[in-house]
Formats: structure tokens, C-alpha cells, sequence
């Protein structure tokens, strides 16, 4: 493939990402109302319980090959519990930490892959990408302004749901050389949903319509978040998607004012300002990149 090809793909890849991250904030409100009233697991189970069935419908209808015989279904399998620690220790750690300590904690997952994907897929980060992930890094501290030290308990779950994404992410680069989509949201989500059943005894708590309606909203999110993701991971790399997680706060801003209408302080939008910076940094670093290709490209 060509470096102009290359180059294309990763816009492509970060537009997709932009749009899963996008899902994803609307998805951690939907979580943050349901959280209040029902466990983690629960919710988590209804979520992967929708997944799985528009997923296993699409990949049979389209005969994707079976993620059984993948080569790297081990590595589906970690990757699976990888995220499935992260969701559970970062939904958990929201219910005793305040908004402003878990997201400065938890937004260091971005920088967490980008040294991550210098040391196993070997990716060469480019000035660009590193001052957009720093620059989006120091938008999500000004913006969360934390003003008290979290609990170290709360604070220490956060900040291993980060890494654990962190790994989470490296993996799906690497198995979206040869897995689908599908079978990959597929695979991780049936297995939170076993996962997530086996406290059923303890935790479940029969939802109301609206709890109903609810649940099966987030699992649509996911899905369509979860898949614009998987294949933003799969034309773009890692290093170069890192940043554009940050967006996912300029998405938090507008859907926690939609729903619970709550406005900003000044400092979040300096923040959001910065970040929403940052990511067009990374935008202009990638069509140099396809300018200089195209020129350097014999005729």
C-alpha cells in the first residue's frame, strides 16, 4: 500500500474513532443514570446481551469465519477480561470518587497507549501525535480541575481501569489484522455477558419499563460505538487514535447538559477548548503527512 493510501486510512480511522467516542460518552450517561439504581454487573450483562445478538445475527447473515478457529483466540480472551476489569473498577470507582478526580485519572489511558504501541506494535509516533496527546492530556487536567486528593482505594481502581484500557486498545489493533469486527465485538461481549450472569444471585434486580428501555438504549450506543471503534482500529494506528479519545469529553459536556442540564464551569471549556485543539493538531499532522506522500510519489 502506498504512503498516500496509508495516510488516507488514518483519517478514516480517526473519524470513525471520533464517532465511537462520541457513542461511548453518551453511553457512560446512560450508566451513570442506571448505576444509581442497578449494579454494575446487571447493566453490563443487559449491554453485552444486545451486543451479542445484533452481532451474532450480522456475522452469520454475512458468514464471517468463526472466531473458534482464529489464531488469536487467546488473545480475544484476554483482551475480553482486560476490559471487562476496566469497565468493572471504573463504573464502580464513579460511585465513591467525584467526576473531575475520576476523569483526570482515567484519561491517562490515552498517553498509557501510546507508549504502549511504541513497545509492542512497534509504531512510529511522530511529533504531531505526541503534542496532541499531551495537549489533550492537559486539557482533561485544566477541565476537571481536581481541587482534593481522591481516596487511594477509589483513585487506584481508576487509574488500573485506565492501564487495563489502555492494553485493551493495543490488543484490538493487533487483532484487527485478521478478525472482523463482528466476530470481535462478538466474542468480548458474550463473554461479559457469562461473566456478569454469575452474580445474578447476589445482584439482580428486576428493571422497571423505563429500566428496561434504558438498558437495551446503552446496548444499542455500544454497539454502534463499540463498531465504529473496532474499525477506526482497523485503518488507523494506535498511537494515532490515542488522542482523539479525548473528544469523548467535549461529548460529556453536551449530553450532561442535555440530560441533567448542567452548565460548565469556565475552566471546562478552556479545557474543552484545548482538547478539541489538540485533536485538530492531530488532523492537520495527518494530511501533512498525505501532502508530503503525494509529493514524494513518482509520477
Amino acid at each position: 500500500m502506498s504512503a498516500t493510501a496509508t495516510d488516507t486510512k488514518t483519517l478514516l480511522g480517526i473519524a470513525l474513532a471520533s464517532g465511537g467516542y462520541a457513542c461511548f460518552a453518551l453511553q457512560d450517561a446512560l450508566v451513570k443514570w442506571l448505576v444509581e439504581t442497578y449494579e454494575v454487573p446487571q447493566i453490563l450483562f443487559m449491554r453485552s446481551l444486545v451486543i451479542v445478538l445484533i452481532t451474532g445475527t450480522l456475522a452469520a447473515h454475512f458468514r464471517h469465519p468463526s472466531i473458534l478457529t482464529s489464531k488469536y483466540r487467546g488473545t480475544l480472551v484476554l483482551r475480553a477480561a482486560l476490559m471487562l476489569f476496566a469497565w468493572l473498577l471504573f463504573y464502580n470507582s464513579a460511585k465513591v470518587m467525584g467526576l473531575a478526580e475520576l476523569t483526570t485519572l482515567y484519561f491517562s489511558a490515552p498517553i498509557m497507549v501510546v507508549f504502549l504501541s511504541i513497545l509492542f506494535l512497534k509504531e512510529k509516533v511522530g511529533a504531531g501525535r505526541w503534542l496532541a496527546c499531551f495537549g489533550g492530556f492537559a486539557g482533561m487536567v485544566i477541565a476537571a480541575n481536581p481541587t482534593h486528593s481522591p481516596n487511594l482505594i477509589p483513585a487506584l481502581m481508576c487509574i488500573i481501569a485506565g492501564f487495563f484500557w489502555a492494553c485493551s486498545t493495543i490488543l484490538i489493533r493487533l487483532v484487527s489484522k485478521t478478525e472482523t469486527t463482528l466476530t470481535q465485538m462478538w466474542a468480548t461481549s458474550l463473554l461479559f455477558g457469562i461473566a456478569c450472569a454469575v452474580t445474578f444471585p447476589w445482584i439482580w434486580k428486576t428493571p422497571d419499563l423505563m429500566g428496561w428501555a434504558l438498558m437495551i438504549g446503552l446496548g444499542l450506543i455500544a454497539t454502534i460505538g463499540q463498531y465504529l471503534l473496532y474499525e477506526g482500529f482497523r485503518h488507523a494506528p494506535a498511537s494515532a487514535l490515542a488522542p482523539v479519545e479525548y473528544t469523548g469529553l467535549v461529548w460529556a459536556f453536551i449530553y450532561g447538559y442535555l440530560i441533567w442540564a448542567d452548565i460548565p464551569a469556565s475552566n471546562v471549556f478552556v479545557g474543552a477548548f484545548i482538547i478539541v485543539a489538540s485533536s485538530l493538531v492531530l488532523v492537520a499532522w495527518e494530511r501533512r503527512s498525505i501532502r508530503l506522500a503525494e509529493k514524494a510519489a513518482p509520477i
